[in-house]
């Protein structure tokens, strides 16, 4: 009999998600036999019934699928199946509702794609279910651990450091301090990457502890050399730990170049990346590894496996065990390469002038 797997994106959308659905598909079909059936909107398709799914046509999933950004399943960050909000404002668990959903689609396999929280949610449902589990990590933190790339990563990279390139010369024309706030709920992958690759004179991150004396110091320093503007990047979630609580509702970059105007008398300026990141076209890294990882999801379940996730280690895909990888965020390594060629160039990460 042919064997039908599940696929599903949950969490927050990003680039190379439908060149991932497309790559388990099409490994499904032509290397193994097996029908893909494409869960929507995440575990929120199961609460439907019928169960919201569709078959995944091989011949509906060409190219041009791969090179466009968010997800054509759908995907939600909202509703954990085991505290689902209600209407009436009540806490309900309805992951036995969930997996009665899957029951109905009678599948023999299902693929989860999601970032380190989804995943952890995937895995716990998908202990109450005799399916066997494989999770593919995306995310553009770059946070999942037992891997050194998630599926989004390279594009939010990419369209962080592309900002760069437009605001330094609106920010040397104008003389101003340009600060480009960029997503990063709980590392700074993606502030240090683009603040290398754009050339950022001070690069904020969760990782560094940091202190707004020490930025202010290193623009004094820039226009005493002859700089006349400067360019700050700086993580959503790296406040300056030592003004907590200061900033009220105004986003970290807005709140820093408030701050900078105040203390250096500069014109400052704050751009808010926020969503832009997540919805763009993927780059070619992000196809390459959404495609690679799609795969080796495939082929673990063909080999039997099961509460593993695929990973990209070393230029090629592994696969490790999920327990490994849920509730153990990846940061940026303190003594890495990264913070290293960063110090070694000379950006400030706001720990010293």
């Amino acid at each position: 009999m042919t064997k039908c797997i599940g696929i599903l994106t949950s969490g927050g959308d990003c680039a190379g998600l439908n060149a991932t659905i497309r790559a388990v598909a099409l490994r499904a079909h032509h290397g193994y036999g097996w029908r893909t059936i494409g869960i929507s909107h995440g575990t929120h398709g199961l609460l439907h019934r019928p169960v919201a799914a569709e078959p995944l046509d091989p011949a509906r999933l060409g190219a041009a699928l791969a090179r466009q950004g968010g997800t054509f399943l759908g995907t939600t960050n909202r509703g954990n199946p085991f505290a689902f909000p209600m209407p009436d404002g009540t806490i309900r668990d309805r992951s036995a509702e969930m997996v009665e959903g899957l029951r109905e689609l009678h599948l023999d396999g299902l693929i989860g794609v999601g970032g380190d929280g989804s995943l952890e949610i995937l895995r716990r449902l998908m202990s109450k279910t005799t399916l066997p589990f494989i999770g593919v990590p995306k995310t553009i933190d770059n946070d999942v651990g037992q891997t050194e790339r998630a599926i989004g990563y390279s594009t939010a990279v990419a369209i962080a450091t592309e900002a760069l390139d437009r605001l330094q010369p609106t920010g040397a024309s104008h003389e101003r301090v340009m600060v480009l706030e960029v997503m990063g709920r709980d590392a700074g992958h993606i502030a240090i990457a683009a603040g290398i690759a754009g050339g950022a004179d001070i690069v904020l991150i969760p990782e560094v502890r940091w202190r707004l004396d020490h930025v202010v110091r290193r623009i004094a320093t820039l226009r005493r050399a002859g700089r006349t503007s400067a360019l700050v990047v700086v993580a959503e979630a790296a406040g300056d730990s030592h003004e907590e609580g200061a900033r009220g509702d105004a986003s970290v970059g807005e709140w820093l170049a408030h701050r900078l105007m105040t203390a250096t008398g500069a014109e400052a300026r704050a751009t808010v990346l926020g969503h832009v990141q997540r919805g763009a076209q993927p780059t070619a890294e992000d196809r390459l590894l959404a495609a690679a990882l799609g795969v080796g999801a495939v082929d673990l379940l063909a080999a039997g496996k099961a509460d593993r996730m695929v990973g990209w280690w070393n230029r090629t895909v592994i696969d490790v065990p999920l327990e490994k990888v849920v509730g153990r965020s990846r940061t940026v390594d303190p003594d890495g390469a990264l913070l290293r060629t960063a110090r070694a160039l000379g950006i400030c990460l706001g720990d010293s002038a």
